[in-house]
């Protein structure tokens, strides 16, 4: 699946894409605590980068905990974006907020950012060497030691572990109501347009990017979750 067939999928699920996943929530409420934990100390004005922002959760999320952060949401589905950006209004904090409908090798330059977030996103980057050129692009974006918190599914789809987390996952999926059919997409996805990756290989391609040692902070079923710093000296890729 290229990232045009990608985009589209996105497009036509943007609408009702916050009532499918709600009963996951529980899983993504975790991960933005333990976020706010990982950028707490980061400056009161501080810039944050959101790559992959869809519906923009984990933006609504720190927006309303740290009430000075702006933030540049970048997001190639216009439809996810335009939920994004109807949420930001509604919750009074759109004027913090610049949106960018595209890839962020479109987003202008301009001052680097504190932090960047990235959840869910390099996982459909199939080449390695493209995926380390993913995140050196997020790297060149950030200022010297600023923060990548990132996520994506990781495993080694070799192992009999796979075999029965993969379908641990997919029973949480269908007591979520995600349709049958729908879970069967998930599994058919998982094997041919997903890159999962064990955590190490994983955790390679982030400091082969810029990053130093990634800092595993947050496991949920396959959802796996890093936090990194830019490394000094860094050249983009």
């Amino acid at each position: 699946m290229n990232s045009d067939e990608i985009k589209a999928i996105f497009d036509q699920q943007a609408s009702s894409y916050d009532e499918r996943w709600a009963k996951t929530a529980p899983i993504r409420d975790a991960l933005h605590f333990l976020l706010q934990a990982v950028l707490a100390e980061l400056p009161s004005n501080a810039r944050i980068l959101c790559v992959g922002a869809g519906t923009g959760e984990e933006i609504g999320y720190l927006a309303e905990r740290f009430p000075h952060w702006s933030f540049v949401a970048v997001e190639p589905s216009g439809a996810m974006l335009d939920v994004c950006r109807q949420k930001a209004d509604k919750a009074g904090f759109i004027s913090r907020c610049d949106f960018h409908e595209g890839y962020l090798d479109t987003l202008p330059a301009q001052e680097p950012f504190d932090a960047a977030t990235c959840f869910l996103v390099s996982q459909f980057i199939l080449e390695r060497d493209a995926r380390i050129g993913f995140f050196n692009s997020i790297a060149t974006r950030l200022r010297p030691e600023g923060i990548l918190a990132s996520s994506d599914l990781a495993s080694d789809v070799s192992s009999s572990q796979y075999s029965a987390l993969l379908q641990t996952w997919l029973n949480m999926m269908l007591a979520s109501d995600i349709p049958a059919a729908g879970v069967e997409q998930m599994r058919a996805a998982y094997a041919k347009d997903v890159a999962i990756l064990p955590p190490a290989q994983i955790e390679s391609i982030i400091r082969e990017g810029g990053f130093d040692n990634p800092v595993g902070f947050y496991q949920a079923g396959l959802i796996h979750a890093w936090f990194s710093r830019r490394v000094a000296g860094l050249q983009r890729q």
